[in-house]
């Protein structure tokens, strides 16, 4: 079963004032709370099934009943509203939290041009932000946010042709940092972390983007990894002498002791499931014949790329895949290693370490997408750990800002990327075996464990 201890230590016993947006079902809020440092006054979201969801463990006690649930578009909230009816003005919220969605600038779909991004989710954020001035903000998000472009100019369009500076990757996340430091007041100093969940105990692969942000000039760090894989064994940090990690989580600490996987599953077809069952656990595509690849795979069996995803069956002994929204896709599949069927929305929560008592509402791909797109409880707590510990030693000083403000905005890369498993080499398909040691079919070792670059 899934490690449920923080790996950091609460350090101060106040509880400071959050208000969320963009809430979903609740995974970093949950993360926050589990920390014992903050009290949720006030959450918006826009999905009806979502707040429900919310509302439903609001009602069963696993929220603050207190909390106020705003839902629609934040585009038609007024930020000032919400805090005359939590009872605050401006300045006395402690932190802002949410993630809004970047459809616009995902590089997992093809990109568009954003002829006007200060009307996008993330402006909306930003908004909130200048008329509450939290004390501190988290903001998470897709990695791709951090590469991605105001304007996208087609490959065969830029031949012979430099970028603009609009087109130039990251111009996204510099434009909204420079907004943020025009907000009128003391301005904000943030610092973005890339960061796996893996490497803080999730049993799951999920690379993030979280932005910290503060108007005290204070510079925060994220945490070096706490869990790695079997031959991370006394890792040098940029910080610290030699130190051990522990084993990553797997699937099997999440969801090995699940008897029940719940009546909610979205479910394969009778076709897919005739593929899948001829594939081994820790193995996907590769495992089959050819000419079945050929038939069950089409066009995709032509393309360049791991496509790893296909016709995955998933491995006890390995930490789960990053959760999508929909395990039942041939090409993103999430088949249970001992079970010719997708993760059920049971083992999902498990897997995004959801109370085992939170419940969701809505038809089963909404609450597919509730859990599929939720933050990872853990990497939450780690956050709320790193905020709250910062807002102790503000409070401390009796919030007098930093004496120097920091030089500029850094993105700091904390052994994100973690390097794919071995699936096939010359000629040789890699199954990993369950309960076996699987000596060859490892994953490779970091090659950067932190970096430090400016926006």
């Amino acid at each position: 079963m899934a490690d449920q201890e923080p790996d950091i230590a609460p350090t101060g016993s106040k509880k400071y004032k959050v208000i969320s947006l963009f809430s979903g079902a609740m995974g970093l809020d949950i993360g926050l709370e589990k920390t014992g440092r903050f009290d949720i006054l006030a959450c918006v979201e826009k999905e009806k099934s979502f707040c429900d969801t919310i509302r439903l463990n609001r009602s069963e006690g696993r929220l603050s009943p207190n909390l106020r649930v705003y839902e629609g578009d934040i585009t038609n909230f007024d930020p000032f509203a919400i805090l005359r009816e939590c009872g605050l003005e401006p300045g006395e919220v402690d932190l802002i939290v949410g993630g809004p969605p970047c459809q616009s600038f995902s590089t997992a779909g093809r990109r568009g041009t954003v002829q006007d991004p200060r009307g996008t989710l993330l402006w909306e954020y930003l908004r909130f932000i200048e008329a509450i001035r939290p004390k501190f903000f988290i903001m998470e998000n897709v990695r791709g946010l951090l590469s991605a472009a105001l304007r996208h100019r087609p490959i065969a369009e830029r031949k012979g042709k430099a970028l603009e500076a609009d087109e130039m990757p990251g111009s996204v996340v510099r434009l909204f940092a420079d907004d943020l430091q025009k907000i009128s007041g003391s301005p904000y100093h943030m610092d973005c972390f890339e960061v796996n969940a893996v490497n803080y105990g999730a049993p799951q692969l999920r690379e993030r983007a979280i932005f910290i942000g503060n108007r005290y000039n204070a510079t925060v760090d994220f945490p070096d990894p706490t869990h790695g894989p079997d031959f991370a064994d006394n890792v040098r940090t940029l910080f610290e002498e030699p130190k051990s990690l522990k084993p990553w989580k797997t699937l099997g600490d999440a969801i090995g002791h699940i008897n029940d996987p719940g009546d909610v599953i979205m479910d394969f077809s009778p076709r897919k499931k005739s593929f899948l069952e001829m594939v081994p656990p820790g193995s996907n595509w590769r495992s089959l014949p050819v000419e079945v690849q050929q038939e069950s795979m089409g066009r995709a069996w032509f393309a360049k790329g791991g496509r790893s995803g296909w016709w995955r069956r998933l491995s006890h002994d390995l930490p789960c895949p990053t959760l999508v929204t929909m395990p039942n896709h041939a090409s993103t599949s999430l088949c249970h290693p001992d079970q010719v069927r997708a993760l059920s929305l049971r083992e999902y929560a498990a897997i995004q370490e959801f109370p085992t008592d939170w419940q969701f509402c809505g038809k089963a791909q909404q609450q597919y997408a509730q859990v599929g797109n939720a933050v990872p409880v853990r990497l939450g707590e780690v956050a709320g750990q790193v905020v709250s510990r910062q807002m102790d030693r503000l409070s401390a000083a009796d919030w007098q800002p930093d004496f120097r403000a920091p030089e500029h905005y850094r993105v700091v890369y904390v052994q994100s990327h973690v390097r794919t498993r071995q699936w096939f080499k010359k000629g040789e398909t890699f199954v990993w075996s369950d309960g076996e040691e699987n000596n060859r079919a490892v994953y490779e070792a970091p090659q950067t464990l932190r970096r430090v670059s400016s926006i």
